[in-house]
């Protein structure tokens, strides 16, 4: 009889433990991490007898954790891919709504400059009309250094996100190593029997853990996991723990670098920082916010220049040659500003280095690494920080200063002592859309008019026409030196008479060919004889002749240049002054709201609005695409997620079930014991 109860109780006692088990199971449906757990039966110890080999009942061998390794690798492989996706869409998304947006973007400002331009261009002495366009030269400025600091209050919250990511990945790296340490030293383990609830909590932090950043998982001794970056570092050894930081970058103070601190040891590991939120962060500094500082830093640069230069060509409504428009594009603090030394450049760290903006239509929209190559502190390369590649390179001269010459910009060295290392950041527009200001004050100062006019003499005989000029400088473009003939204000020196003859050497007869001198037109002196020349002042009829050289190198440059066509008569002559009185001229007003739409970026192929345009539709692609690698990075995740699910997932009807087939397993088995109960109490009562 006691074999009988012995063999009931096992299963009662067999089929209880099922019950808890599939109890556990459903109560942990809704358990993140949680995988479903089934007990194994496994029949007792036989009992041989005279008669043959009777069974003893059944044992539980094991309580079964159900988990496909190999799926739950890949839930973090995805999970660390969606998420640094995700974060880059949402990063991209917010600065593709500030770029583009019709009250946030920069467009509609320049739009209404132009617009306010071209209306003070046709009543040039109003004004109320010289009034809006300041008015809207300073709404685009305010709008300029509002996205600037649009852009740095994301920086700031991208650096925040960093932070506290860092933070939360070191917390889920130390619950690891104390999970390690808590499965190594549970009982059962050296038999390859793991605390299920525990593995569990540890895969379920390495999962969270894979959100923050990709992270790889090796087997270890012990029923123990080891976790380390994508390249092998170590991050959990065991029951050990390194810890992630972040600080400010030495290069770059803008940017912060991630470290790994192991024992006293501390390591840049910017590099190896892949997949996850901070993955999808790093992504959208480099790929996302830096090219927009730069690109619209690059369009302020354009709009300065080119606005300054025109305004500077140009008289105001006193009679004098217009100033700065908007601020200069090289002053000295900005041109310093733009080559930024590492903090990790040897001593004395006394150089002197900037960016001197050369053309801005040349200029391009990047960031460049100045390396210095050898002991001596001489030697360099110019590195591309996008392509990484060299795009630069050579030898310092023994005595400075000295320049890199690159598209649209210089590199000037101006003194100082360099070691093998060094490096600095050359940013030409990073800063810019920051430092642009409006330099005009009032109404009057605005350079609607020309400086120079002509005029036709009123006796000539024939019918040749002057037009009325075009203004290239007032400098030397070569050596920024003042051109002598705008050196006395107010006036041209010399004003110049252009005078035709047909003869050269003056005795009254026409030898065929129409010359034209330079005279000064107040004194009557000789400027330029036309013979003489080189090349001679021949007046071809038929076309529209060129006064002037528009050479800056040629000495007889004078920074504007007239054309005459028509056929002039022997003696006809015109005079070229300065536009005394010219309050209603508006030519220089009409120039300068056609650099609206004039390209002067990108090597003459894009306008002020095309080019910030571009920076909209380069953002908007790149939100866009991350919105398409988000969606699939999403269904690559739900597809791991739910083929793990078909594994270790609790499907509640499948448990109902169970609970039906053990709870009737368990009844039965208390059947036996009360059959093992009746047979005993029959064999009691035969002896009474």
């Amino acid at each position: 009889m006691a074999g009988l109860i012995g063999i009931g109780l096992s299963g009662v006692l067999g089929h209880q433990s099922a019950l808890n088990t599939t109890g556990n199971n459903i109560t942990n449906a809704n358990t993140p991490g949680y995988s479903r757990q089934e007990v194994q039966f496994e029949s007792s110890p036989t009992r041989y007898t005279s008669n043959g080999s009777v069974g003893t009942g059944v044992d539980v061998a094991n309580i079964r954790r159900l988990a496909d390794q190999y799926l739950v690798d890949q839930v973090r492989s995805d999970t660390a891919l969606y998420s640094e996706q995700e974060t880059l869409r949402k990063e991209l998304s917010r600065l593709d709504d500030l770029l583009g947006g019709e009250d946030t973007g920069l467009s509609k400002s320049l739009n209404n400059f132009f617009a306010a331009m071209q209306n003070a261009a046709e009543d040039p002495g109003s004004l109320p009309q010289r009034q809006l366009v300041l008015s809207e030269a300073q709404s685009v400025v305010n709008r300029f250094q509002a996205l600037h600091e649009e852009f740095v209050q994301q920086r700031e919250l991208v650096k925040t996100q960093q932070t506290e990511n860092v933070a939360d990945a070191n917390t889920l790296l130390n619950t690891v190593a104390e999970l390690n340490l808590a499965i190594s030293e549970s009982p059962g383990v050296a038999q390859g029997r793991l605390p299920n609830d525990l593995a569990d909590q540890r895969d379920e932090a390495i999962r969270k853990l894979s959100e923050i950043l990709q992270v790889r998982v090796n087997q270890a001794g012990g029923g123990q996991l080891n976790v380390s970056l994508a390249n092998g570092q170590a991050l959990v050894v065991g029951a050990d723990a390194s810890q992630l930081g972040t600080r400010r970058n030495a290069d770059d103070p803008a940017r912060l670098e991630f470290t790994l601190t192991v024992g006293n040891r501390t390591q840049v590991i910017d590099d190896q920082v892949t997949g996850g939120k901070l993955g999808g962060l790093r992504r959208f500094e480099s790929e996302g916010l830096g090219p927009a500082f730069d690109e619209l830093g690059r369009v302020a640069i354009a709009l300065q220049g080119s606005v300054n230069h025109q305004h500077q060509i140009g008289m105001d409504l006193e009679g004098d040659l217009g100033g700065l428009f908007f601020s200069e594009v090289n002053s000295r603090d900005k041109q310093l500003a733009r080559a930024i030394a590492s903090g990790n450049n040897q001593p004395p760290q006394n150089s002197v280095v900037g960016v001197d903006i050369t053309d801005t239509s040349e200029l391009p929209a990047g960031s460049w690494t100045l390396l210095f190559t050898e002991e001596n502190g001489r030697s360099y390369e110019l590195i591309d920080q996008k392509s990484g590649k060299v795009v630069n390179q050579g030898r310092l001269p023994d005595e400075l200063p000295a320049e890199i010459t690159m598209p649209g910009f210089n590199v000037f060295v101006e003194s100082g002592d360099f070691s093998k290392g060094d490096r600095f950041q050359i940013q030409p527009t990073r800063f810019e859309a920051s430092n642009i200001d409006l330099k005009v004050e009032r109404e009057e100062d605005l350079a609607f008019a020309s400086p120079v006019r002509a005029e036709a003499d009123s006796g000539n005989s024939g019918d040749a026409k002057i037009n009325q000029g075009l203004m290239f400088d007032v400098r030397n473009p070569l050596t920024n030196a003042p051109l002598s003939e705008f050196s006395v204000r107010n006036n041209l020196t010399p004003p110049l008479e252009v005078r035709f003859r047909d003869d050269i050497d003056g005795d009254g007869t026409s030898d065929g060919v129409m010359y034209y001198d330079l005279y000064n037109a107040d004194t009557g002196a000789l400027v330029q004889d036309g013979v003489t020349a080189d090349p001679q002042n021949i007046y071809r009829p038929g076309i529209s002749n060129k006064l002037f050289s528009e050479n800056p190198s040629d000495p007889d440059y004078r920074g504007f240049q007239f054309e005459i066509s028509g056929n002039p008569k022997h003696g006809d002559s015109f005079t070229i002054r300065y536009n005394s009185n010219g309050t209603a001229d508006n030519r220089n007003a009409e120039l300068m709201a056609a650099l609206a739409t004039k390209n002067t970026m990108n090597n003459g192929s894009q306008s002020f609005t095309e080019g910030y345009a571009g920076l909209v539709e380069q953002v908007g692609v790149k939100t866009r695409q991350a919105q398409l690698d988000s969606d699939s990075g999403k269904t690559l995740l739900d597809q791991s997620v739910n083929q793990r699910e078909a594994v270790s997932g609790v499907n509640l009807d499948e448990e109902a079930g169970k609970l039906i087939q053990y709870q009737a397993a368990y009844n039965a088995s208390a059947r036996v014991m009360g059959v093992a109960q009746e047979l005993f109490d029959t064999l009691l009562g035969t002896f009474r």
